[in-house]
């Protein structure tokens, strides 16, 4: 049996998430599953560093899978790409140990979610980032979003369907970077909870917006009840972008994505 490491890039607007869905509804992990499995000629699993709701994307999604099927890594690699539909592609794998485990092995993970702050809307960028048409203090939100760095109670952050057995996260850093009519917020923590990061940015947006100051983020968190946060961010800005592992393992390091998600740090 080996165990190979991948990562895979992907634009979640026709899919239901990463997660296998029941009832046939389309998701990344199953349809790349199919490929893989016909390619090894056996059931293949793939387990991937997290989960992204419908409509989010990655560029850099790491996930393992074992098998028993001999090939070399060309093979895996072309036969995959030259299968999976064009809005999924997978652009490294690795045999790596049978200690390697995307989800449990992973010791931060990353996003970075896109906003298109202009009047008029964008065409060729359509559900890859969320459009804000109305005047924002951006001064404001980058001030702001420092204050979700370091350890919290995300209870009032996350969504009412969330699974995780406790709210605290610890976020290494968080900061919103401005490219012209781009904004980017770059989050990273040792875990996240469902909706966390959308809610994040509902709640940046409406300090843009003026319809709150910054301490309100501390009431916020002190109530621990999602109803005392705003909206959630449409999923279209979001993506998965790096998941960090022990050095050992070895894994590639990839772009961080196309020019308006890759800003300069």
């Amino acid at each position: 049996m080996q165990r190979f490491a991948v990562g895979i890039e992907f634009c979640g607007i026709r899919y239901k998430g990463w997660q296998t869905q029941q009832h046939g509804v389309p998701s990344v992990q199953e349809t790349i599953e199919r490929v893989l499995s016909k390619i090894a000629d056996e059931p293949i699993i793939l387990h991937g560093a997290g989960r992204t709701d419908a409509g989010v994307h990655a560029t850099n999604m790491v996930a393992h899978f074992d098998t028993h099927a001999v090939r070399p890594i060309r093979g895996w690699l072309m036969g995959s790409n030259s299968t999976l539909p064009k809005d999924i592609s997978i652009q490294w794998i690795k045999e790596t140990s049978s200690e390697f485990h995307a989800r449990f092995k992973a010791q931060a993970r990353r996003y970075r979610y896109v906003i298109y702050s202009n009047p008029q809307r964008p065409a060729l960028l359509h559900k890859q980032v969320t459009h804000a048409f109305y005047p924002l203090d951006i001064d404001k939100m980058i001030a702001a979003a420092q204050k979700f760095e370091g350890t919290h109670n995300f209870e009032s952050f996350r969504a009412a369907a969330c699974q995780s057995n406790q709210p605290v996260r610890h976020v290494s850093h968080c900061r919103l970077i401005q490219h012209g009519c781009y904004l980017v917020l770059d989050i990273q923590a040792d875990g996240f909870l469902h909706h966390m990061v959308r809610n994040i940015v509902g709640c940046l947006l409406e300090i843009g917006q003026g319809m709150y100051e910054i301490d309100h983020i501390d009431k916020i968190f002190a109530a621990e009840d999602r109803k005392a946060a705003g909206i959630t961010a449409p999923p279209d800005g979001l993506y998965f972008i790096q998941a960090h592992y022990p050095e050992h393992f070895n894994l590639p390091q990839v772009p961080l994505g196309p020019h308006w998600l890759n800003m300069p740090e």
